[in-house]
Protein backbone atom coordinates (compact mmCIF):
# COMPACT_ATOMS: atom_id res chain seq x y z
CA UNK A 1 0.00 0.00 0.00
CA UNK A 2 2.97 2.55 1.02
CA UNK A 3 4.66 1.48 -2.58
CA UNK A 4 1.57 2.19 -4.41
CA UNK A 5 1.08 5.88 -2.72
CA UNK A 6 4.21 6.45 -3.16
CA UNK A 7 4.35 6.19 -6.55
CA UNK A 8 1.43 8.31 -6.71
CA UNK A 9 2.80 10.85 -4.95
CA UNK A 10 6.01 11.06 -6.93
CA UNK A 11 4.49 10.78 -10.45
CA UNK A 12 1.87 13.93 -9.31
CA UNK A 13 5.19 15.54 -7.91
CA UNK A 14 7.32 14.97 -10.99
CA UNK A 15 4.87 15.89 -13.36
CA UNK A 16 3.70 19.66 -11.45
CA UNK A 17 7.70 19.34 -11.46
CA UNK A 18 8.04 19.67 -15.10
CA UNK A 19 5.13 21.36 -15.90
CA UNK A 20 6.57 24.45 -13.66
CA UNK A 21 9.85 24.42 -16.10
CA UNK A 22 7.57 24.45 -19.19
CA UNK A 23 8.69 21.06 -20.19
CA UNK A 24 6.14 19.08 -23.36
CA UNK A 25 4.26 16.64 -22.75
CA UNK A 26 7.10 13.48 -23.25
CA UNK A 27 9.20 15.59 -20.85
CA UNK A 28 6.43 15.66 -18.15
CA UNK A 29 5.76 12.02 -18.57
CA UNK A 30 9.23 11.03 -18.24
CA UNK A 31 9.88 13.62 -14.95
CA UNK A 32 6.18 11.56 -13.48
CA UNK A 33 7.83 8.58 -14.51
CA UNK A 34 11.40 8.95 -12.91
CA UNK A 35 9.42 10.59 -9.97
CA UNK A 36 7.21 7.65 -9.63
CA UNK A 37 10.20 5.23 -9.66
CA UNK A 38 12.76 6.91 -6.96
CA UNK A 39 9.51 7.51 -4.80
CA UNK A 40 8.53 3.51 -5.59
CA UNK A 41 12.22 2.17 -4.24
CA UNK A 42 11.97 4.31 -0.96
CA UNK A 43 8.35 3.30 -0.40
CA UNK A 44 9.66 -0.72 -0.69
CA UNK A 45 12.32 0.61 2.37
CA UNK A 46 9.95 2.31 3.82
CA UNK A 47 7.81 -0.73 4.00
CA UNK A 48 10.63 -3.31 4.88
CA UNK A 49 11.18 -1.07 7.57
CA UNK A 50 8.32 -0.61 9.02
CA UNK A 51 7.07 -4.81 8.70
CA UNK A 52 10.77 -5.34 10.46
CA UNK A 53 9.95 -3.46 13.66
Amino acid sequence: MIVIVAALIGGIYGGLQARRRKGRPADIAQYAAGYALAFMVLGVFASVLLNRM
